[in-house]
């Protein structure tokens, strides 16, 4: 397990929910982050069917442009139950011609578990795959997952995504309603970084 040699790290993403949560994380480990948005990288198409293809797209794409160890997450939402999953689809579920709307995509989730006559508790869980490369090709690869149900109607607004919906098995709260700093240990996010810092940083 390759450790990481630099307090610098670039963070494969334009989407700034993601980077603060990312930044909380990893913050007890005095490294120094910038996003790919930060900058003017346009990053590339997320064409892989698997999240540990897409979270390797990002990664090595910024890595070789920055010259720097760059890190990404791939992460969705499988939900029991369901045919069709969002899984590494799932931002393109709140795809509108007008930007992502996750209320639409929440609601198609709830009436498709609706037509299905799906049992409750209605099962799903989150995914998080974390892809840290360097410029010379080397990467490495962590996952996290939570456990939960989905629960209706939309409850909070304090996350993003589909977290209104997600409750975490031992828990009463939605991610959506869950104060940050507490989401920030358990979610399947928290989970994959939490392995990064493990095994790749010295601390």
């Amino acid at each position: 397990m390759r450790k990481l040699n630099s307090h610098e790290l670039i963070i494969a993403t334009h989407n700034r929910r993601k980077l603060q949560e990312f930044e909380a994380i990893l913050a007890p480990h005095s490294i120094t982050t910038r996003c790919a948005a930060d900058l003017n990288l346009q990053l590339p198409l997320e064409t892989e069917p698997t999240f540990v293809g897409n979270a390797r797209i990002k990664a090595h794409f910024v890595a070789k442009q920055t010259q720097l160890p760059a890190i990404a997450d791939d992460s969705g939402m499988m939900v029991e139950d369901l045919d069709n999953q969002p899984g590494v689809y799932t931002a393109d579920w709140a795809e509108t011609p007008h930007g992502r709307d996750y209320v639409k995509a929440m609601t198609k989730i709830w009436e498709l578990l609706e037509q299905k006559k799906a049992p409750h508790p209605r099962k799903a869980k989150f995914c998080s795959t974390i892809c840290i490369a360097w410029p010379d090709g080397h990467d490495e690869i962590f996952n996290g997952y939570v456990e939960g149900n989905i629960v209706w109607p939309m409850r909070g607004t304090i996350g993003f995504g589909f977290d209104p919906i997600f409750i975490p098995d031992g828990h009463q709260q939605t991610f959506g309603e869950m104060p940050e700093e507490v989401k920030n240990l358990i979610s399947h996010r928290a989970l994959s970084l939490q392995k990064f810092a493990e095994n790749c940083l010295d601390d």
